[in-house]
């Protein structure tokens, strides 16, 4: 399983890296909409993250994403983002939303959620309890 899970994260990474590579230089940073600051998800719920694509460049319309979920303590910019367990992969960035199910972590209320197209973006803080 852990394989099959490395393999998306490295197919999506690759794929990311490819589109940058062979599309124009437009960056494309969708602002997350969801979830907010000071948003609770409760361990094993499915919640759904939500960008803005409002803006989306024509060069990035078949791109596709990945959903990290990290966590930023004070005064750190370090969004120890937890690469093993991605919370969603290979979607379209296009479709401005995915479904992810909340991981069983340790209760804490600073995490973020980092959403990877061609360049990361990342959610303000909100609250995961088990």
């Amino acid at each position: 399983m852990f394989a099959n899970k490395f393999t998306a994260i490295v197919t999506a990474l690759v794929a990311a890296a490819a589109a940058v590579s062979a599309a124009p230089s437009i960056v494309f940073s969708p602002p997350i909409t969801s979830p907010k600051a000071g948003d609770v998800w409760p361990a094993g719920t499915t919640q759904v993250v939500t960008w803005d694509t409002t803006n989306i460049p024509p060069a990035n319309a078949n791109q596709t994403g990945l959903i990290l979920l990290g966590y930023i303590e004070d005064g750190s910019e370090d969004e120890h983002l937890d690469i093993k367990n991605p919370l969603a992969v290979n979607f379209p960035i296009s479709a401005g939303s995915a479904s992810v199910e909340v991981p069983s972590v340790t209760p804490r209320d600073d995490y973020v959620v980092v959403l990877f197209g061609d360049s990361g973006n990342t959610s303000p803080k909100f609250t995961i309890t088990n």
